[in-house]
């Protein structure tokens, strides 16, 4: 019999939205069905109703009615989940960590190798990132992005918070980035700003 679960929110997700944290645990409930089941008052946190964008914290009990909890994963969720990164993939990636912590992996991330995929592109960063795990139950995420032919740090939250506040920083701007470029010969002047692409 099909029965209402309570989840209870770890210090882990605290800062997630309640969409995301949907996402991760349920990923075949559409946006859509989403928000229905929040307006129609199927979805509760602590037994209130609230949005999707509403902001979890430590503690919190999400109530999650029977017809998502029993829902039967679809193919397309299947082939994630069986997705296997392959021995020399890993090994690379596992080599290129500059730092790991409990909050986040730092990356070197090497040129040619695209961060996340598209229609043309299968081999990518966002792909592999089950082989960082480390022992987590959750693979790493991505918090900022590098061009495929940029080589460079890379750097991944381990837990739904500092993911967050490691994109507010990037957003805000209060992230300093430094970057370096390899040049044949020493410029002439010495300081300047480039104002247009040169060729």
């Amino acid at each position: 019999m099909a029965e209402t679960r309570i989840y209870q929110i770890s210090a882990e997700e605290a800062g997630l939205r309640l969409d995301r944290w949907f996402h991760r645990h349920f990923p075949d409930v559409g946006h859509g069905p989403l928000e229905k089941l929040l307006r129609t008052g199927q979805i509760r946190v602590d037994g209130g109703r609230v949005k999707s964008g509403f902001r979890l914290d430590t503690g919190h009990q999400v109530r999650v009615p029977p017809a998502v909890v029993n829902a039967i994963p679809s193919e397309r969720t299947n082939r994630r989940q069986e997705h296997k990164v392959r021995d020399e993939d890993r090994d690379m990636l596992r080599q290129a960590v500059l730092h790991i912590d409990e909050s986040l992996i730092v990356v070197n991330k090497p040129f040619g190798l695209a961060v996340q995929g598209g229609s043309r592109t299968e081999r990518h960063l966002d792909g592999m990132l089950d082989a960082l795990r480390f022992g987590k139950p959750e693979r790493p995420r991505l918090v900022h992005r590098l061009d495929r032919d940029t080589s460079g740090v890379l750097l991944l939250g381990r837990t739904a918070r500092a993911t967050a506040s490691l994109a507010r920083s990037f957003q805000g701007r209060t992230a300093k980035k430094t970057y370096w470029a390899l040049c044949l010969g020493v410029p002439r002047p010495l300081n300047g700003h480039i104002r247009a692409p040169t060729t």
